[in-house]
């Protein structure tokens, strides 16, 4: 008789849920997916739960202090814990409310006269392993379906998967797409981790860099690129915020 199946478990926090949608549409692969491992809990296709899991993963940012307690709760009941999507890897577009003077003005913005309501708490977004350690990440917004897969595979067969390490305009000249730099528009590409395909820049669209930044960015060449396209830092600091990546790459 083989051994059990790894008990996986998917949650969310603060998101659209697209990530979730992005494993909820796997389609046929799906079929591939639950021969390896035995889902237990996912809240946007069944109802099941369960007390353990061998790997958590865990979409969304922590905006209220309820969160972080319910995080800290599956942290201790699950074997690995995988950040997936950039909301749980960074924080997301939800931290952009961290850059605000005052998070009870960012409650009038959102909530208007309704900003008192009991169950909104005045604090600050948070990144999943802010909050708890975690084991692994995949970036992204929203993940790419191969990659979770490839992912998944590999932690089964007891590899650490490994991320792109490399800039999306190395996949851009690969594709041999043409520098949006040269259409002027602001492309985060010099910066952003690739993985993606350069889906954005193949259909005309800058890279804000939702998969994050790489390792130890090039910073100077991103500089020597805005100064050749006539572009200053401050141009570039709102765009690298958008995904709650590290603003530091842009200084």
């Amino acid at each position: 008789m083989g051994s059990p199946k790894p008990k996986v478990a998917f949650f969310d926090f603060a998101c659209c849920e697209g990530c979730q949608l992005q494993i909820a549409n796997l389609e046929e692969q799906v079929v591939g997916l639950a021969a390896l491992v035995d889902v237990v809990e996912f809240r946007e296709v069944l109802t099941g739960k369960a007390d353990a899991y061998d790997i958590a993963f865990i979409e969304g940012s922590i905006t209220r202090k309820a969160d972080e307690a319910r995080l800290k709760d599956i942290r201790e009941r699950s074997g690995l814990l995988v950040a997936y999507g950039q909301c749980a890897v960074s924080g997301g577009i939800n931290r952009l409310k961290n850059n605000w003077s005052s998070l009870d003005d960012v409650k009038k913005e959102v909530y208007a006269d309704n900003y008192n309501m009991p169950h909104l708490d005045t604090y600050p977004t948070r990144a999943i392993d802010e909050v708890v350690k975690v084991d692994l990440y995949i970036p992204g917004c929203p993940v790419n379906r191969d990659e979770f897969l490839r992912i998944v595979k590999e932690l089964l067969l007891g590899k650490i998967p490994s991320l792109p390490n490399y800039p999306v305009c190395v996949e851009c000249k690969l594709k041999e797409n043409a520098c949006l730099f040269d259409f002027g528009v602001i492309c985060l590409g010099p910066l952003a981790r690739a993985g993606c395909g350069a889906i954005c820049p193949s259909n005309g669209v800058a890279c804000d860099s939702c998969r994050g930044t790489v390792d130890d960015p090039n910073k100077d060449a991103m500089h020597e690129i805005l100064k050749k396209y006539n572009y200053s830092v401050d141009e570039i600091r709102r765009r690298i915020n958008i995904f709650g990546v590290n603003p530091e790459v842009s200084k």
